[in-house]
C-alpha cells in the first residue's frame, strides 16, 4: 500500500469562508453588534467555531459574558446552512480522484466540528474519496496538537503527506514530524517563505508532481 495523505478542509480542498461569514453575521446581528467583512472572517478562521467567536466579540468589544451563547448561536447557523457557497477548490475533485487511483489511502483532519464536516462533504460529493474523517470535537485535542492529525493517520496508514493551508497545519505537521505541503491559495495570513514545509503548491493539479520530492530526503524549508 502507497503512503497515506491527510488534507485540511477550510482553506486546503474548499473555500468555505463565504458561508462561515454568513453564519458569522447573523449571529453578530443577533447581538446588535454591526458587521464584520469576509476578509476579517478569514482572519478568524482556523482554530473552530469557538475560537472564531472569540476573536470576533473580542474585535467589536462584545462583553465576554457572550462568549457561550453566541457560540451557540453561531453554530445554529452555521448548521442551518453550511454548503450553500462554499465549493471546492479548482482542481480539487481531479486531484483526489488521481490520488485514489495511484492507492493513496486518503483522510481528513480540521479543526471545523465533525457534523457540519460530514454535511459539507456530502454536499459536495467529497466524503468518498476519505478512508477516515477526524472533526474538531471527534478528539479532546484540537491541531496544533498533533493528535489528530496522529489519529486520521492511524487509521488510514503510515503517513506520507499532510496538506494544508495554513500556520496551525504548518504546526500540526511539525509536531507530528509528517511532511507538509503548503497550499498557498488558502487562508494562510503568514509569508511561505516563514512557514516549515517541504513543498508549497498554489494549483491542486501540480500535487501528485510533487510528491516525487518526498521520494527522497528534503529539507524543510524555513
Amino acid at each position: 500500500m502507497k503512503g497515506a495523505i491527510v488534507f485540511d478542509l477550510d482553506g486546503t480542498l474548499i473555500d468555505s469562508a463565504p458561508d462561515i461569514h454568513v453564519a458569522l453575521n447573523k449571529t453578530l446581528a443577533d447581538e446588535g453588534a454591526p458587521a464584520v467583512t469576509l476578509a476579517q472572517t478569514i482572519g478568524f478562521i482556523g482554530h473552530g467555531i469557538p475560537n472564531l467567536v472569540r476573536q470576533a466579540r473580542e474585535a467589536l468589544a462584545i462583553d465576554p459574558a457572550r462568549q457561550e451563547p453566541m457560540t451557540a448561536a453561531m453554530f445554529a447557523h452555521y448548521l442551518a446552512a453550511p454548503s450553500v457557497l462554499t465549493r471546492p477548490y479548482e482542481g480539487v475533485v481531479d486531484c483526489l480522484d488521481a490520488l485514489t487511483a495511484a492507492g493513496h489511502p486518503l483522510g481528513l483532519c480540521t479543526n471545523k466540528a465533525l457534523e457540519p464536516t460530514l454535511e459539507i462533504l456530502d454536499a459536495l460529493d467529497l466524503r468518498r474519496f476519505f478512508g477516515a474523517v477526524i472533526g474538531g470535537d471527534s478528539l479532546p485535542q484540537k491541531k496544533p496538537d498533533p493528535a489528530p492529525l496522529k489519529a486520521t493517520f492511524a487509521q488510514i496508514g503510515a503517513p506520507l503527506l499532510y496538506v494544508g493551508d495554513s500556520e496551525v497545519d504548518a504546526a500540526t505537521a511539525s509536531a507530528a514530524c509528517v511532511p507538509f505541503a503548503l497550499f498557498t491559495e488558502g487562508y494562510r495570513k503568514t509569508a511561505v517563505g516563514e512557514l516549515c514545509h517541504s513543498f508549497a503548491f498554489d494549483r491542486f493539479r501540480d500535487l501528485a508532481g510533487h510528491l516525487a520530492e518526498l521520494a527522497v530526503p528534503v529539507s524543510p524549508r524555513v
